[in-house]
């Protein structure tokens, strides 16, 4: 029965399923005394055998949601004090923009109306137009390699590019872009679709590696009017794409250039990209895309950095650079950075977490998955272009199939894989066919965790046994020459830059 007081109460509620007429109710059978299974309420303790853990990290993010709900909170400019990395901070000027009215047909069947392409130089253009040096960056950089008079800022391969330096601009025009799906001024998710003046968020289509090299091209043709470059240069996915370029366009290149590369993506670094991937689509504030001019996935951008972060060195370069040190020896362990290795990847995830657009990011790394220069994938990848211009143009209708989740889970088999090793590699052999007889030099890292030496290797491999007339060169940094894992390319800039020179020069 309920006391008078509480139906005083349920009387100035309004009727129906208000949560709080709800409580009441329910609050009120907990203490009826006519109820038979009634049990006083026990008391919350409010102490235990050890003190509760305070969690300053957790904290710290909730502070930084209740500030960019108040959006009074932008990007981070400070750089990292932990060691020599360069730094990849927001580029929003200093670059110049092409700008195609044409469409772009994708490799997956998508297509853009029209798109734009952030690019920065550096030397100039002989009157021959036939010393241009394209450069491609790879997943995280932007476009800024190199110090310039419109942005003076260090770029990521400052001391690499330079009068002199192993890519020399007192003789190359070197160009570099930022890649179509980025958020660093050329089209990405965060852009505009003409089509309804929005942003495009996940109604960007999915993109190859394939397709950001047909745009750079389109761009190089166009605004310098040149129909062969002297060379495509690249790391980690500017590997991929210095090898895209020439396998797109083989007469239009001089001489490639991969570090740190692959000719298709393997499941190990696929595996790792796809758990980035999932934490970052795990943070509500992704909300499928459609954050923009709402809170961005941070903590989840912050986490999927701090997992790629840890692949780009090696195990002995961790154990020498951090050890075991903690960050405060003093203080006791905490669930929130701890040791000296913790704090740094904390650091680093929440320098980046507002730099790079979380879309682009999700975009970019999946073009990285599906990277092949095979024969099967590249005929798929043609055959579904094709069918992009022909629904573009009103010739055959839209029969997009949906994507749905198996019904029954993953279950462990003993067979492998169903193409075998000998035919992958057959079926890779022939689809790089088309470079057999181009100048192609590859730079493999033994110490790189995230790109292992054997995918340099297999490249070199496919290259020379396809040679007809090109020069193919490989060139390994063992363990006693560099520790520093993928970053490699970015810190042992002298063990890199000397076979790259030497090769440009040839």
């Amino acid at each position: 029965m309920l006391s008078a007081s509480t139906k005083k109460l349920l009387s100035r509620l309004p009727i129906g399923r208000s949560p709080l007429r709800k409580i009441v109710l329910h609050s009120s059978k907990l203490f009826s005394t006519s109820s038979k299974s009634y049990k006083p309420l026990q008391p919350e303790k409010t102490s235990g055998s050890n003190p509760a853990l305070t969690f300053p990290c957790l904290d710290k993010l909730e502070r930084k949601n209740e500030q960019l709900s108040k959006g009074n909170l932008k990007s981070s400019s400070t750089s990292l004090e932990s060691g020599p990395e360069p730094s990849y901070g927001n580029v929003k000027t200093g670059f110049h923009v092409y700008k195609s009215k044409k469409p772009i047909f994708l490799d997956y069947g998508g297509h853009l109306p029209e798109y734009e392409i952030a690019y920065e130089t550096w030397g100039h253009l002989n009157k021959e137009k036939s010393n241009l040096v394209l450069v491609h960056t790879g997943l995280s950089a932007s476009l800024h390699a190199k110090s310039q008079p419109e942005n003076p800022k260090n770029g990521w391969w400052e001391n690499f590019i330079g009068p002199g330096k192993y890519i020399d601009t007192d003789k190359y025009f070197v160009v570099c872009t930022n890649v179509l799906g980025g958020c660093y001024g050329s089209t990405g998710p965060s852009s505009i679709d003409p089509a309804n003046n929005e942003q495009y968020a996940t109604r960007f289509p999915i993109l190859s590696v394939n397709d950001m090299v047909r745009a750079q091209r389109e761009f190089v043709k166009d605004q310098f009017g040149i129909n062969k470059i002297h060379a495509s240069i690249g790391a980690s996915m500017g590997g991929m794409q210095s090898l895209a370029y020439g396998w797109e366009f083989p007469d239009e290149v001089e001489k490639i250039i991969s570090i740190s590369g692959c000719a298709r993506s393997h499941p190990y670094s696929i595996a790792l990209r796809h758990t980035q991937r999932q934490v970052l689509m795990s943070d509500p504030n992704w909300n499928r895309g459609f954050y923009y001019n709402k809170i961005p996935p941070h903590v989840g951008m912050k986490l999927a950095r701090e997992i790629a972060t840890v692949t780009y060195r090696s195990g002995p370069e961790w154990e020498y650079r951090f050890g075991r040190q903690r960050a405060d020896e003093s203080r006791p362990p905490a669930l929130c950075p701890d040791f000296l290795v913790e704090t740094y990847l904390d650091h680093a995830g929440e320098k980046f977490c507002l730099e790079y657009d979380a879309n682009s990011w999700l975009y970019v790394s999946k073009a990285m998955d599906l990277f092949d220069l095979g024969f099967k994938s590249r005929s798929k990848a043609l055959e579904a272009r094709s069918k992009a211009e022909l629904l573009y143009s009103g010739k055959v209708s839209s029969d997009i199939p949906k994507l749905a989740i198996p019904e029954t889970p993953y279950q462990e088999k003993s067979t492998k894989a169903i193409t075998t090793v000998e035919e992958g590699l057959l079926d890779l052999k022939k689809g790089m066919s088309r470079l057999a007889n181009k100048d192609v030099l590859v730079v493999g890292v033994e110490s790189d965790i995230l790109f292992p030496v054997w995918q340099q290797r297999e490249i070199a491999d496919v290259l020379m046994e396809n040679n007809v007339s090109g020069k193919v060169k490989y060139f390994e940094l063992g363990n006693d020459i560099s520790s520093y894992g993928h970053d490699t390319f970015l810190l042992s800039l002298n063990d890199i830059g000397k076979p790259v020179k030497k090769f440009l020069e040839e």
